[in-house]
């Protein structure tokens, strides 16, 4: 996996982990498949918010195709499947 990849993830990540963490969540990169599917995991109050799908659709997830378009899909890995989004 492509260094560079991996750093352009976090940093889309580092711009929305402040907001995450006045809530009491955050998200940790778990891993970017072979077949470009990135896995997120929601942490802290991430996890149980009832607001975690828009967080993860509209936030986390835009945040990462807009960094790294060549992005097959991401998952969430601790959520419903119906999170995850196919390119």
């Amino acid at each position: 996996m492509q260094e560079s990849m991996i750093e352009r993830i976090e940093s889309a990540l580092d711009q929305l982990r402040p907001f995450l963490e006045a809530d009491g969540g955050n998200v940790r990169l778990v891993e970017v498949t072979d077949d470009l599917i990135v896995r997120l995991e929601l942490m802290g109050a991430c996890k149980s918010c009832s607001m975690r799908m828009m967080t993860f659709k509209a936030g986390l997830e835009e945040a990462v195709r807009r960094a790294v378009p060549e992005v097959k899909a991401v998952e969430a890995i601790n959520m419903n499947q119906e999170v995850v989004s196919p390119a």
